[in-house]
């Protein structure tokens, strides 16, 4: 998470707590940095006109007023994304109407730079069996062909198995892999497969897919030399290494899916 986003993120977390303090040590636990980094950035944001306050003693910590604050109007690109990508899923619903109405609002307070950026993100997502408005849904395709991804509706019985007591990845995940596609660098990421087996492996992120069930980070695999398919739900760690990757698209890949079963969501409402 970058700076600016976290600034955003430290001020509806207080928001949300208010009157409760929070703690620089909670805080820092919660967005994965040194409390020394918590401390500046608060008081950066007391610079700027926040009112944070801290209290004192064992159970202080910063506090935000929330009668001299408004919520937050702005909108992150993957928060915009997630609305969107929401809706292309949710065309069929009652409440789709009311999905893109949110968006129509979030795009009117968007600048264009938040917007462009989002786009970029959401050109990276593909969702793979998903019906739009007035079609019928169809049989979703998994992404087997790409490496390691079980077909949709065949999970073997210990993968079923292991979902139940397998802890999720760290929040960090996510927005690991949404900020190395869109800046296309290089992820390393430690990834638990089928068989439980973990490997440690650098690879060039392109795209997510989903399919009705399952969410994939679309690939170019340096451990294997090739396009590969991992389950979201399976990477455990992700780091951004900083490295330039090579600039593959969703095609590049070959993903032997039909053209006609993938849905590209988009901005449009």
């Amino acid at each position: 998470m970058n700076r600016t986003d976290r600034l955003y993120a430290l001020v509806e977390e207080l928001r949300a707590v208010a009157p409760q303090p929070k703690s620089a040590r909670q805080l820092a636990e919660r967005y994965e940095v040194s409390t020394r980094t918590i401390e500046r950035d608060i008081l950066a944001l007391q610079e700027s006109g926040v009112p944070i306050y801290a209290e004192t003693g064992r159970r202080g910590g910063y506090v935000i007023d929330k009668t001299l604050t408004l919520p937050p109007l702005n909108f992150t690109a993957a928060e915009m994304v997630a609305i969107a990508v929401s809706l292309a899923r949710e065309e069929n619903t009652p409440f789709a109407a009311a999905t893109r109405s949110a968006l129509r609002k979030v795009l009117a307070t968007a600048s264009a730079a938040q917007t462009a950026e989002a786009g970029k993100l959401l050109d990276r997502v593909r969702l793979i069996g998903a019906a739009g408005p007035g079609e019928p849904a169809r049989r979703p395709a998994a992404p087997e062909p790409a490496g390691q991804a079980p077909a949709e509706g065949k999970l073997p019985a210990r993968d079923r198995a292991a979902r139940l007591w397998c802890p999720p990845p760290a929040a960090t995940v996510p927005l690991a892999i949404q900020e190395t596609i869109t800046a296309r660098h290089v992820l390393r990421i430690t990834y638990r497969d089928r068989h439980d087996r973990e490997t440690v492996r650098d690879i060039e992120p392109v795209a997510f897919a989903a399919t009705r069930t399952e969410w994939y980070l679309m690939a170019w695999c340096r451990l294997r030399g090739g396009a590969r398919a991992f389950r979201v739900d399976r990477i455990r760690t992700a780091d951004d290494t900083g490295e330039p990757a090579s600039p593959r698209s969703y095609r590049d890949l070959d993903v032997d899916i039909p053209d006609a079963v993938v849905r590209r969501p988009d901005l449009r409402v």
